[in-house]
């Protein structure tokens, strides 16, 4: 069974859709290297223009899978993807947009933060609590810093709260908010709005967003990674995923 299912719903529209709907689509080396190489593969032909992202089951994306985040021979290679799938979901000359229902937390909030339009569904959850797992956001972090107020970004990452999608519209991480089944219609509202504009003109126009940054966002994945790395190997995050796996409070030295 593919942990990514791949539609391509006509000519220029390709759907995928993350599929652990047991874990919730928690982020394992197998979904990303899927996800990464199913974008490539979209991206290469020449008549796609829009990329939508889904998941199966209740939820978007609840983040790593932290059972496999806890193996220390695949914390590394876990982490490196993390920063590999969010560089592709973002540098893609396909328009992106993220479906979220459920929940979008921690890298599947980062997933659908990479995304150039959000559609969620009414009452879903979103937030990024590494903290509180002794981790750092920082993949996550090269987004939201383009696309929130600093005091936003600040009460998401370091308060780590789950908050709903009518709060992310209104802080401007989320593009609509609809009921769940009106989530399909408003996405075609976008690829239809999206498809009227010439191919090389909407990929020249995502290029040119990401040059008017002083620094790209290969250049901040690359420092995010490093603090990221430095964080995941550190005891507090030892601590943290232990203390999520074991469902108690984290006993934090200090």
């Amino acid at each position: 069974m593919p942990t990514v299912i791949v539609e391509n719903r006509d000519r220029r529209t390709t759907i995928l859709t993350l599929n652990r709907p047991e874990r919730r689509n928690a982020l394992t080396i197998e979904l990303m290297s899927e996800l990464v190489a199913a974008i490539e593969i979209a991206a290469a032909e020449s008549e796609r223009r829009v990329l939508v992202l889904r998941g199966a089951g209740a939820a978007f994306c609840t983040g790593w899978d932290l059972n496999e985040v806890s193996e220390p021979q695949k914390a590394h290679a876990s982490a490196e993807l993390v920063a590999k799938m969010l560089l592709t979901v973002s540098q893609t000359r396909l328009v992106t947009i993220a479906v979220v229902h459920g929940a979008a937390v921690a890298g599947g909030a980062g997933l659908m933060s990479a995304c150039d339009f959000v559609v969620a569904a009414e009452k879903t959850k979103i937030g990024y609590p590494e903290v509180r797992r002794g981790l750092v956001a920082g993949l996550v972090m090269t987004f939201l810093r383009r696309q929130l107020r600093e005091r936003d970004a600040r009460e998401l990452l370091l308060g780590g709260e789950l908050f709903d999608a009518q709060r992310a519209k209104e802080i401007g991480l989320v593009n609509r908010v609809v009921p769940r089944d009106h989530l399909d219609a408003e996405a075609d509202k976008i690829i239809a709005s999206v498809s009227q504009g010439a191919p090389q003109a909407l990929a020249n126009t995502k290029q040119l967003l990401e040059e008017l940054w002083s620094t790209t966002v290969a250049q901040d994945i690359e420092r995010a990674l490093q603090h990221h790395m430095q964080a995941r190997g550190s005891d507090e995050a030892k601590e943290g995923v232990a203390a999520f796996l074991e469902k108690r409070a984290p006993r934090w030295a200090s």
